[in-house]
């Protein structure tokens, strides 16, 4: 198709993590006299032009509107705040292009809603973005950080569930004006990005701070991760953090996060000998039940403490790991041919309260349009009005 700069082709590709050969295979180009990679050589290289047909195909696999193929040159790549994870290559370039495609639509989500509360003048500053310096030890910034929210452990500790006990954090969050979403895909199972990949992002912003938290993760974990990245935002910094805290700031937030979850005086008082790590990790698996956090904070929280060396620790992390992965294929065995919650009070739950409100009352006063409420809340404009209840 005349106009269409090559460069583009490979900028769309490179930026959705796929390699020659994996694109050519997706975008089923290529027949018997020329391979599928080197078809899509010859477009990359503008030796071939590119159909329109074609064009659209690969604006559905990249994972791009249609109009970018019809830049003049490849956009300038936005700020997208620090990657803090530790991966290995192949994890990393296998998981950039969603997790790339996933951080954008955060961003133009947290943009319609900055945009909102300023249209109906609720832009207030929160002071507490970028409060905490990070040379507070962490038990004060975990101090500071209960305090602020008004978190109440023993009432946390009461809910039967950890799915209730993450709601009550996640409403303490909420009601400061930070918003917390669930989401660990594209729309589709398809697309799921892995948690050693991606377990949490913060959107560290004055007006409309954001959470995304990957659903893709235990439950029991989630109000560990709400919590790091919550103080990602009180230190004032926009990032990717995954599985693995190897950088200095990711050990300071799991340690502000584990420290208010589970303080010292609570640790000191279990008796952690156990005869071998079977007889260990059913040990901390009870006592993380029973105060509604994962086994693998419990497991944190004994090695910053000195009480089991980085060895155990690596061998508690991986029979966690594997306890909810199997945990997880039992649950979908026993769901199947059952109904479970509606399509809609499912994505009322991933969105939350605060997004799902201010829609709902934005709408009703008319500063916002059910087009863009659609993007806010990642559906159709059809849907918006079933998702949000009666306006």
């Amino acid at each position: 198709m005349p106009g269409i700069n090559p460069e583009l082709l490979v900028w769309a590709r490179e930026t959705a993590g796929l390699t020659r050969e994996k694109a050519a295979k997706a975008l089923s180009i290529g027949g018997s006299k020329v391979p599928a990679f080197e078809m899509l050589r010859r477009y990359e290289e503008g030796e071939k032009e590119v159909s329109r047909a074609l064009l659209v195909k690969m604006a559905g696999v990249y994972r791009r509107p249609l109009l970018v193929f019809y830049l003049p040159s490849p956009p300038a790549r936005a700020e997208r705040g620090e990657d803090f994870r530790t991966l290995p290559d192949e994890l990393r370039i296998e998981s950039k292009g969603s997790l790339d495609a996933l951080v954008r639509d955060i961003y133009v989500r947290q943009d319609l809603i900055k945009n909102v509360l300023q249209d109906i003048e609720e832009a207030f500053p929160r002071d507490y973005v970028g409060s905490v310096k990070p040379d507070l030890e962490p038990a004060s910034a975990s101090l500071r950080l209960g305090e602020l929210i008004g978190f109440d452990i023993n009432q946390f500790r009461r809910f039967g569930k950890t799915e209730e006990a993450f709601s009550y954090l996640r409403k303490l969050i909420e009601a400061k004006g930070t918003f917390v979403l669930l989401i660990g895909n594209l729309g589709s199972h398809h697309t799921n990005i892995p948690v050693e990949a991606f377990r949490g992002f913060a959107l560290s912003d004055k007006i409309a701070p954001f959470i995304v938290i990957n659903d893709q993760d235990a439950p029991s974990a989630r109000s560990f991760t709400l919590l790091h990245e919550f103080a990602h935002i009180l230190i004032g910094v926009t990032g990717l953090s995954g599985s693995r805290a190897e950088q200095a700031i990711e050990r300071y937030c799991n340690d502000i996060a584990s420290l208010l979850l589970l303080p010292p005086g609570d640790l000191s008082k279990e008796n952690w000998h156990a005869e071998n790590i079977e007889v260990l990790t059913r040990k901390i698996s009870g006592f993380a039940r029973s105060i509604n956090v994962s086994g693998s904070l419990v497991a944190y929280r004994l090695l910053t403490a000195g009480m089991i060396q980085a060895d155990t620790w690596n061998l508690l992390s991986q029979k966690f790991r594997e306890l909810w992965v199997a945990q997880k294929a039992a649950d979908k065995e026993g769901r199947d041919g059952s109904s479970g919650p509606s399509y809609y009070v499912v994505r009322r739950h991933k969105l939350g309260g605060a997004i799902v409100d201010l829609v709902q009352r934005t709408m009703r006063e008319g500063a916002l349009t059910a087009t863009k409420a659609g993007r806010v809340l990642g559906v159709k404009p059809a849907n918006v009005y079933n998702l949000v209840g009666t306006l």
